[in-house]
């Protein structure tokens, strides 16, 4: 799908023809709008269309009408039937008149663009429209990693109920969206130092600045990245800690309760073997089953109450 946007007195619209300082947006476009693109701005086709690869990394390429440059974002998706994070290619191309962005889906980060939710922006200034589109790439990471580490506190805080099995996946989930989040954020980290070397895209000192803006929010999100991960392999070593414990209780528990009833079975095994009479003990008492009983009860209280001592209980 080709959308076209163009911004003037700082109100962004959108326009049904191409025209000059414009932004063309392809969103999951077919071969023949990239082709349609790609004659309309002389750009080679196969940059138009590498943003769609999954797999294709992060780089920045000078042509010599056009430059493209090609970073990771963030995108939701279902993995394992939960709510997920992974990234995506977002491919800028910038000539002197247009900005052309291809991505495989519709994302946020260029969603608040066209609600208006980015202010002071300019397609015509398409530098700085660069820029502000990567700095909001960055905000877009940093607000999912705070997303991710209140979804992490949750977990943590029902450590003290019931663990469930589910907890342990989801915890194994989030750590997994942490690890595409580091790694996109450390190639478009590269590309944003190669940014800084390329004299041809430098233009005016303020987007040098919000460039450098950029840089260190890159630079915050890879951190907190971090963070958040060594948070969560603690949270993951304390639950198996908390589980292990609860299990050597339970193991305690039976262990102490197996102790207990094997008193009855060795005194009912005594008394039921096969001698004479004269032999068993109030054998010939009146009332000598209760007491056996009696005796039995009172042994086995004693043993609870040193179990219970002994904090096996």
């Amino acid at each position: 799908m080709i959308n076209i946007f163009r911004t003037d007195n700082r109100i962004i619209s959108e326009i049904d023809q191409y025209e000059e300082g414009a932004w063309v947006k392809l969103t999951a476009p077919t071969l023949e709008e990239c082709a349609e693109v790609s004659d309309r701005y002389q750009m080679d086709i196969a940059d138009l269309r590498a943003a769609l690869d999954d797999e294709e990394s992060s780089r920045i390429s000078l042509e010599d009408d056009y430059t493209l440059i090609l970073v990771d974002i963030p995108s939701a998706e279902m993995r394992n039937n939960r709510h997920s994070y992974t990234t995506i290619p977002l491919g800028i191309l910038i000539r002197e008149d247009v900005v052309v962005t291809v991505c495989a889906e519709e994302t946020a980060v260029l969603r608040s663009f066209e609600e208006q939710r980015i202010r002071d922006f300019s397609t015509k200034k398409q530098m700085r429209f660069t820029y502000q589109i990567l700095y909001n790439a960055c905000m877009v990471y940093q607000s999912l990693l705070r997303s991710i580490d209140r979804k992490r506190t949750e977990i943590e805080e029902r450590i003290d109920q019931n663990t469930e099995d589910v907890d342990l996946i989801d915890l194994h989930e989030l750590e997994s969206n942490l690890v595409y989040f580091a790694t996109s954020l450390r190639a478009n980290g590269v590309v944003l130092d190669r940014l800084t070397r390329y004299g041809r895209l430098r233009q005016y000192s303020e987007d040098q600045e919000l460039l450098e803006d950029v840089m260190i929010e890159n630079k915050q999100a890879i951190e907190m990245t971090q963070i958040y991960r060594d948070i969560i392999n603690g949270t993951r070593e304390l639950m198996s800690t908390v589980i292990n414990n609860r299990l050597n209780n339970v193991m305690k528990y039976l262990a102490a309760i197996t102790i207990v009833m094997s008193i009855p079975t060795i005194i009912s095994g005594l008394w039921g073997m096969n001698v004479g009479a004269e032999w068993m003990p109030f054998s010939d008492t009146p009332y000598g089953f209760g007491i056996i009983c009696l005796i039995t009860a009172v042994i086995c209280a004693a043993v609870l109450w040193i179990l219970k001592k002994r904090k096996m209980l």
